[in-house]
């Protein structure tokens, strides 16, 4: 139970504490990807720029059905500040059906990625490289979904440093599997990019046999009983998790189709530039996640003031979460400013063809991308407070609103009527971004319940 009041400084520690862990797992689970990216770029600039648009397509789908775990966190982090057990139990397993029933509906679109990439006019060598990966990768969609799902729960009940310690070990795991299986070392068929699709899977299904054995196991955790009757459905609960998940969902796939949509249209620039494109979003990934991780502190934190009626403590703690990730955004301008070749130089080897080229427009792209981390920032903390009011339908329309009618159509505009090409793509991003983040921060300091006030504010 969080005491109140507390102070300014307790709230920074408390925020700090909770959220570090998020931090880190956040960047670790980021890490994996990265690791993959650098990996089959060591193997060709080819399969590289398959692995980009494969990765974009298999995270547009992954956000979609990130809203069950999303919406686990506030109704579990809400019930444990109202002592209500049963309801910690009920959400998190009927997150858990949601997910693995999501995986399995969606596979036949990784199964037959190639024929749909080509209709989004990819080259064909591209298209089928991104296939080889998403056939056995799509396969850790279900259990990737259930990771996070239990990552929430833990969460809402302050168990967050297994797993931290769980995403970077599984980064190794990776590294590992990827050493072996891209390059064919160690007498190990030589698989490419589809060696990354096994190492993928194999390090999802790694977690999530970690975390449920936690989960049930620990003795501080054994009491909750979260898979006691799993196979038993709970209708009540999963339509309540549905009706919160499902538009927290849409506003990921919202968010994460805006930047499918820049890796499809600076596919129509080349090869090269798209892989430059793609190491340049995962070292601007690895810095978001920081948000991401103090955006999901920031839901807890409020979830937990909004279930004990603490309008006070609910605006002072997403105050000093939003001063947090403020801070992070000025270091991570300055490094993006200072280094970005040294940035981009991690993932290539130059001695392969178009390198050079690649180094040199990757550091260009990292230049804009500093531009569009304050914006970056606002969003998604703003979607991590409205969650924890259980506030999310409004905050779909916006994000739907910034992304695809202001967002993509600045981005095709400015990168090929206007003829900026690449810079331009990333500057239409930062146009979307920028709606996304005013008007989603601004609903969220209009709702949130005002001191004097009993509960949540009227929607």
């Amino acid at each position: 139970m969080i005491q109140k009041p507390l102070s300014v400084p307790g709230h920074i520690r408390a925020t700090l504490i909770l959220g570090l862990p998020l931090v880190g797992a956040a960047v670790a689970q980021v890490g994996l990807h990265v690791v993959n990216t650098a990996m089959v770029g060591w193997y060709s600039v080819i399969a590289q720029s398959g692995l980009v648009i494969a990765t974009s397509s298999y995270f547009i789908l992954f956000m979609l059905g990130t809203g069950f775990g999303r919406a686990v966190m506030p109704l579990a982090a809400s019930a444990k500040a109202r002592g209500d057990e049963t309801e910690l139990r009920r959400s998190a397993r009927m997150g858990l059906w949601l997910s693995l029933g999501y995986g399995i509906v969606i596979y036949p679109v990784f199964w037959f990625s190639e024929p749909i990439l080509l209709l989004l006019h990819q080259p064909p060598e591209v298209a089928r490289e991104a296939q080889a990966y998403l056939r056995i990768a799509g396969l850790s969609l279900g259990p990737g979904l259930s990771v996070l799902v239990l990552q929430g729960w833990l969460a809402a009940l302050g168990r967050t440093q297994f797993a931290f310690w769980l995403t970077v070990s599984a980064i190794g795991v990776n590294s590992v599997i990827n050493w072996f299986l891209i390059f064919g070392n160690g007498g190990a068929p030589v698989m490419g990019v589809a060696g990354a699709g096994v190492a993928t899977l194999s390090v999802q299904l790694f977690s999530l046999l970690c975390l449920a054995l936690y989960a049930a196991l620990l003795p501080s955790l054994r009491g909750y009983q979260l898979f006691r009757r799993f196979w038993r459905a709970d209708w009540p609960a999963m339509g309540q998790v549905w009706r919160l998940g499902l538009p927290i969902g849409l506003t990921g796939l919202a968010e994460t189709g805006l930047f499918e949509a820049s890796a499809i249209m600076m596919g129509w620039l080349g090869a090269a530039q798209l892989a430059a494109h793609g190491i340049a979003l995962e070292i601007t990934a690895l810095a978001f996640m920081a948000h991401v991780g103090l955006s999901n502190a920031a839901t807890i934190r409020v979830a937990s003031y909004q279930g004990m009626h603490d309008a006070f403590g609910l605006r002072r703690a997403a105050l000093v979460a939003l001063a947090i990730s403020g801070s992070v955004v000025c270091v991570v301008i300055a490094v993006f400013l200072t280094w970005p070749e040294v940035l981009v130089r991690q993932f290539l080897d130059l001695n392969k063809a178009d390198s050079a080229f690649v180094l040199s427009f990757g550091a260009v792209l990292l230049g804009y991308a500093a531009l569009f981390q304050l914006a970056d920032a606002m969003q998604v903390m703003a979607l991590g407070l409205l969650r924890g009011i259980q506030d999310t339908k409004v905050p779909m329309v916006l994000a739907a609103v910034s992304y695809w009618l202001i967002g993509v159509p600045a981005s095709y505009v400015l990168a090929f009527p206007l003829g900026w090409g690449g810079p331009g793509l990333w500057l239409g991003l930062v146009v979307g971004l920028f709606a996304a983040g005013l008007s989603l921060m601004l609903r969220f300091w209009l709702l949130a319940p005002k001191p004097g006030m009993a509960g949540k504010a009227a929607l």
